[in-house]
């Protein structure tokens, strides 16, 4: 089996999942669309095509007889990209855009769950102003105010108070901050208990799940300051008990895959469930219909089996293999442009990171360009599929400086025995490097060790 692949996708989920593919002795070549210029020095080819142009992405396909497509981003994939691979005889692997939704609309999320009887906290949702203020007034606080659509993982405001809930709501509604994302908001009740990801590849009714893993969404330690897409992840999450596990996989991976299936909507791909462990049992915070960045880079070092085989096994309609690392830890800390999640920095010089001293770390490429370069031009940037191809080979032989060109530039990921060994091993060698520009947490997996100390 020597399969060529295309990821859709340009962030560190990207680059954790051609990196993966290209591990395995399925795949011969990765490319990656539009990728970036970090992702190369790990021989994935990028291509610097856009992922809304979606007839050269299956010209590019088509062109360089690809075998299939993995689509990483939400965006693509609400964008229907899966159906127009599909329609041209392309396999993909990600929900076609009807079953997307899921993460799409939180309020056809939170009507998905009613309707199968999957535990979610109790929710309202709200197209105006005027009534949602009503709404937080009479209900108190802690609640919790949602964008109803895709808000890059920034459209959640936990708030503890009300006037930090009607803050949200000018944001969404007055402000419009995040555009038609904020047309209506689903505002639930406030959930007590430890947080944690649990995704799964799917097909159909059919599904393989994954370590779980627990992301830390708040920009600074001790879960201060804004939401954002997550500044650090950890694998496995010792806190949350293998019988909590399996009470999520029982009451809603199984009858949230199902239900799509009966519903005429199967989801195909990676689902990801973000779960709180609560008093009455695990609930659902929020789905995904992609793999979840950060916790993307600290689950796939734990695959000890061939990626690449597994996806063509599922695409093919067989059944594919899974082996995991159940023994050792993995942990990964996101370095940010200073300002994210707000308006970051852009374009300063990243420094080289010195992994000699522990072979097990690996360096995952976000929002990065090559110096000199416009930082939107490398984001990507509509080309020729003709032009892309003929470059394409030879782009992973570049060898260039690299400078930021986004919020979340790089992640850096380590195995080791345990959460404390790899917090000393990871944070030794981010201290030890010039981290000009960025910032980072650090107490990325300190919760874990906090709940065993008691």
């Amino acid at each position: 089996m020597a399969l060529k692949v295309i990821v859709i996708g340009s962030g560190a989920r990207e680059h954790a999942i051609a990196h993966t593919l290209l591990k395995g002795e399925s795949v011969e070549s990765v490319y990656c669309i539009p990728g970036n210029p970090g992702m190369e020095k790990d021989g994935i080819i990028c291509v610097n095509l856009s992922t809304s142009n979606h007839a050269a992405l299956v010209d590019f396909a088509t062109e360089k007889k690809i075998d299939w497509v993995f689509v990483g981003p939400e965006n693509p994939l609400i964008d229907g990209i899966v159906d127009e691979f599909e329609s041209h005889g392309i396999k993909a692997f990600g929900p076609g855009k009807q079953a997307a939704q899921i993460e799409g609309s939180k309020n056809f999320a939170k009507e998905l769950m009613k309707r199968h009887n999957i535990p979610t906290a109790e929710y309202r949702t709200f197209s105006d102003y005027e009534s949602a203020a009503d709404y937080v007034h009479s209900h108190g606080a802690p609640i919790v105010v949602k964008a109803d659509g895709l808000a890059a993982g920034k459209g959640v405001t936990v708030a503890l108070d009300e006037e930090t809930a009607i803050a949200a709501l000018n944001d969404i509604f007055v402000d419009r901050r995040f555009g038609d994302a904020g047309a209506c908001v689903v505002i639930e009740d406030f959930l007590e208990g430890q947080e944690f990801s649990l995704m799964s590849f799917v097909r159909g009714n059919e599904f393989w799940t994954m370590p779980i893993s627990q992301d830390h969404k708040r920009a600074y330690d001790g879960d201060k300051g804004p939401n954002t897409g997550g500044m650090g992840a950890y694998s496995p999450v010792p806190q949350i008990s293998d019988e909590t596990v399996a009470k999520a996989v029982e009451t809603i991976v199984a009858p949230v895959t199902q239900g799509m299936a009966d519903e005429g909507m199967p989801f195909n791909g990676v689902l990801y469930a973000g779960l709180i462990a609560t008093a009455d049992g695990p609930k659902v915070i929020e789905f995904n219909a992609r793999f979840g960045d950060p916790e993307t880079e600290v689950v796939l070092p734990k695959l000890k089996s061939d990626l690449g085989k597994a996806i063509n096994a599922i695409l093919s309609g067989e059944e594919p293999e899974f082996e995991w690392d159940t023994e050792k830890t993995t942990l990964g800390v996101v370095l940010a442009a200073e300002g994210y999640p707000g308006k970051p920095n852009k374009g300063f010089a990243l420094h080289d990171i010195d992994l000699s001293s522990d072979p097990n770390a690996h360096i995952y490429a976000a929002g990065v360009a090559r110096r000199g370069h416009d930082a939107d031009e490398e984001a990507g940037i509509a080309g020729s599929a003709a032009g892309s191809a003929a470059n394409a080979d030879s782009a992973a032989d570049s060898n260039c400086n690299l400078a930021a060109s986004g919020g979340r530039v790089l992640l850096v990921e380590t195995t080791a025995d345990d959460i404390k060994q790899a917090q000393e091993k990871l944070y030794a060698i981010i201290e030890n490097a010039d981290t000009s520009g960025l910032f980072y947490r650090k107490d990325i997996g300190s919760k874990a060790l906090a709940m065993s100390k008691k």
